[in-house]
């Protein structure tokens, strides 16, 4: 009985991982918008109803992207930790990876964007659960605070949804109306005046 739960069980990822991948593979060649769910179905082999049982709407799966993309990023910038890199530079590290990010996926920033935006607070609250961005932040300004290189009169939670939100804002007006700039740039400088203020010292 084991044994066929598991085999199940096993159908049901590879079953999620081909609409994943048809879905990603639609977005990128065709665009987000133009991508029907019956297109993402005929692509993965199931049917639209299969479809909405693993991702009750598109923009789903581009946070299950975006997530796994964060997972990765956050493995790699922990390993240089181990280099003795500073938290306040780790920070800035996954700034960088997050450029990188937008860079490649520029055509679904925007619906990405707008699903963390999204009218309907159920769907606006799951997509910022699952892209924990934040929760990330929170654990480099634990050592930095530690160590004494941040401020100490607000709590890391308030920081790290500050420095999450610089990211989203700055991502989402970039790939608006700012495409003529580097996102590398435009990111650097936003984490920059995040981390250290606008007012004259």
């Amino acid at each position: 009985m084991q044994t066929e739960l598991s085999v199940r069980e096993q159908q049901k990822q590879d079953r999620r991982q081909r609409i994943f991948e048809a879905a990603m593979r639609l977005y990128k060649e065709q665009g987000f918008h133009e991508t029907t769910v019956l297109d993402i179905a005929k692509h993965a082999d199931v049917s639209r109803g299969t479809v909405f049982n693993y991702y009750p709407y598109k923009e789903a799966i581009l946070v299950e992207y975006f997530a796994g993309t964060l997972q990765e990023l956050e493995c790699e910038v922990a390993k240089r930790a181990d280099e003795n890199v500073s938290p306040i530079d780790s920070i800035y590290l996954i700034f960088e990876g997050l450029a990188e990010f937008v860079a490649l996926n520029k055509e679904l920033v925007l619906p990405l964007s707008f699903e963390l935006l999204n009218p309907d607070p159920e769907r606006s609250k799951r997509a910022f659960i699952s892209l924990p961005l934040a929760n990330i932040l929170k654990e480099y300004l634990t050592s930095a605070r530690e160590q004494g290189l941040i401020r100490q009169d607000y709590s890391r939670e308030r920081l790290a949804r500050t420095i999450a939100n610089t990211y989203f804002l700055t991502a989402l007006q970039w790939a608006v109306y700012r495409q003529d700039r580097s996102i590398h740039e435009e990111l650097y400088k936003a984490l920059k005046i995040a981390l250290e203020g606008i007012t004259a010292r």
